[in-house]
Order: C-alpha cells, then sequence, then structure tokens
C-alpha cells in the first residue's frame, strides 16, 4: 500500500545523541536561550503548529462535544510522532474520537476490529503463493497507513496484540525474514474497554509502554450531552466529517516540534520524574527508560501547541499523567488503600523539586 505523503528527512533531535543544541549560547533556568532573539523560521513554523492543531481540533470536537482536553493529548500524541490509547468504558466516543482525528486529516488510514479470533497475519499481511509465477507474493494488511485505528485491541489474544509490536517501536514489518517499512507519518489510534469487561485480555507491558499516552473520555456534564443530541441525533457527524489538514503538513509539525528547544535543566527534570516513579513505594514497576522519551517528545509538543520554542517544567505536568500513568504497575497495597496510577504520579510531580529558577508551576 502506498501512502500519499512522502517521510521527510529527520531532523536531529535538539540535545539529545547526535543532535546540535536548537541554542548554542548560555541558557536560563527556565529553558529559554539568553541573548537570542526567536528564529523567525521557527515563529512562522510555531505559528502554521498552532493553527493546524486548531483546525483539526475544531474538526474532532464536531463529532466529540465537550471533551478539548482529550482532543488536545490527541494531538500532542500526533506531533510527538506517538500512539495513542484511548481507554474507557462502551458507549463514550473512544472510536468516535479515533475516526475523527483520523479523517481530519488527508492521508491513508485503515481499520482494524480486534477480535478473538484474529491472527497476526491479518494486521501485518501475509505471503501469498503466486502459481502462476511460482513464487510467494506479499499482501500488505492493515497496518500499512498512515493512521491505523486498532478498535477494541484488547479483544484480541496476547498472541494478535504482539503483531504491533515492531510496527510501533521501529515503523516496519517483519513477514517471512523480510522486512517492509511503513510510511510516515505513522500513528497507530487503538481503544481498548477497561480490563474488568467481559471477553477482554489485559495489554502485557510490553505493548503498553509502546503507547506514547493513554485517555479516558469519562462521560460527558449534562449541557454536552444535551447538545451532543440535539445535533447528532438525526444524522452521523462522522459521515460529513472531511480533512482539514494532510500528512504532507503533518510531517512539517512534526518537524519542527523536533526543533523545540529543552535546556538540561528541563531535561534532567524530565529524568527526575521518570525515575522517582521506579523509587515511589506504591509502585511495583516504574517508568521505563522509553517512557523518559515519550515524556520528553509531549513536552515538545505542548511547548509547540502553546506557541513557546522552548519547553518549560509546566509542559512536563500538562503531559506527565497521560505519558506515565498507564505504564505504572501499583503493588497490592496500593490497590488495596485504592489509589490508580495517576494518583502516583500526582504525588510525584509535588515531591519532585523543579529546577530552581523555572517559570513552571507545580499542577
Amino acid at each position: 500500500m502506498t501512502s500519499r505523503t512522502q517521510s521527510a528527512s529527520a531532523a536531529a533531535t535538539p540535545g539529545e545523541a547526535g543532535g546540535q543544541p536548537a541554542y548554542p549560547a548560555a541558557e536560563s533556568p527556565n529553558g529559554r536561550p539568553n541573548g537570542h532573539a526567536p528564529r523567525a523560521s521557527l515563529e512562522a513554523s510555531l505559528e502554521e503548529v498552532q493553527e493546524t492543531a486548531r483546525r483539526i481540533a475544531a474538526n474532532v470536537e464536531r463529532v466529540l462535544v465537550g471533551k478539548p482536553e482529550v482532543i488536545r493529548i490527541a494531538l500532542v500524541t500526533l506531533l510527538a510522532e506517538g500512539h495513542l490509547l484511548v481507554e474507557d468504558v462502551p458507549g463514550v466516543g473512544k472510536t468516535s474520537l479515533a475516526k475523527a482525528l483520523a479523517r481530519s486529516i488527508d492521508c491513508t488510514v485503515s481499520r482494524v476490529q480486534f477480535t478473538p479470533d484474529l491472527l497476526p497475519s491479518d494486521v501485518t499481511g501475509v505471503s501469498i503463493y503466486n502459481r502462476q509465477t511460482g513464487e510467494f507474493e506479499f499482501r500488505p494488511g492493515p497496518v500499512f497507513a498512515n493512521i491505523v485505528v486498532g478498535d477494541e485491541i484488547n479483544r484480541a489474544s496476547p498472541k494478535t496484540q504482539s503483531a504491533l509490536l515492531e510496527c510501533m517501536e521501529e515503523h516496519q514489518v517483519t513477514v517471512d525474514t523480510s522486512t517492509y517499512r511503513l510510511d510516515a507519518p505513522f500513528m497507530v489510534i487503538a481503544t481498548q474497554n477497561p480490563i474488568e469487561m467481559e471477553g477482554t485480555y489485559a495489554l502485557p507491558e510490553a505493548q503498553r509502554d509502546r503507547f506514547t499516552a493513554r485517555v479516558s473520555i469519562g462521560y460527558p456534564d449534562q449541557a454536552a450531552e444535551l447538545a451532543m443530541v440535539d445535533e447528532h441525533a438525526g444524522h452521523n457527524p462522522l459521515a460529513e466529517l472531511g480533512p482539514v489538514s494532510d500528512g504532507a503538513a503533518v510531517e512539517r509539525l512534526i518537524e519542527t516540534v523536533r526543533a523545540i528547544h529543552m535546556a538540561p535543566e528541563v531535561r534532567r527534570y524530565a529524568v527526575d520524574l521518570a525515575a522517582a516513579t521506579r523509587q515511589a513505594p506504591e509502585i511495583r514497576l516504574g517508568a521505563s527508560p522509553r517512557a523518559t522519551l515519550h515524556l520528553v517528545r509531549a513536552a515538545r509538543a505542548q511547548a509547540a501547541l502553546s506557541g513557546r520554542e522552548y519547553v518549560v517544567p509546566d509542559d512536563l505536568h500538562a503531559v506527565a499523567g497521560p505519558v506515565l500513568a498507564h505504564r505504572l504497575v501499583l503493588t497490592t497495597e496500593a490497590h488495596a488503600a485504592r489509589r490508580s496510577a495517576t494518583d502516583v504520579v500526582r504525588a510525584v510531580l509535588h515531591r519532585v523539586p523543579v529546577p530552581q529558577g523555572s517559570a513552571g508551576t507545580r499542577s
């Protein structure tokens, strides 16, 4: 399957291995470079990020009414080159959010309905023997698209869920010793019911760790539900939804997010937050190094959506819950005390000192 978009060349990420800092001069503790005016090109790019994000958010809000925070996290995940897990009870709009975000971007989209009898080859593709040529031909599966919507992912067996591990982490698929690259941008948006629901399998830790963020939509308030009844009862808003951006534009936005500056103090703060989850007494399994990378990328995306060319601690606070909570495994005592992973992340944010002199405040 050929995408409508071409992968842009990956720029080195500032402050990480192999990359040069965006601002080589001295920096202030709040993450903003001293003595350097913002680059005009970056300012223009940030304006494009904000304008495109505003259009996509407005488009999705036509379907998912009254949930701006959920839509924000979805956009942060998209710009951070990540994958989104939407977990909630049936009927609150999980699939609608995934499909609305996919339809808002003019790129290749596929949908997989996960069921107990789904096979890994149904997701990745399969090699079929061609009797005319006497050779095996690869038939790509639905994973070969820019945006893959996986509906009720935890209704499939762990064997089938594992078919997504390679493509989510390495953007490639290996079938019968042959490796096939996936086109960029590539994003998996998966929905799942709570594990207490009948007929579901808990996602393995390795699978959860590959999702950049997890959101729960929750029930709408009365005003939003009334507006939904008034506007959606007579027609399906998804049927009228058209794209407001395309894959090439999303690639440009991702390049802009990669250029967002992150001062050493703020990077160290992100590492301290992840390390604190590994030492917390309520947690049996803390955040992985991959989680730290996802936290940094999401904070850069949050800063770009705020129109800033640098990251402040508040950006880390804004994304820490969705990025870290679903990766944590709590102790039996924490479960008995009815502590949630989100509660533990909030406690970590208050426990770890913010860099001195930073512009961020505690959440």
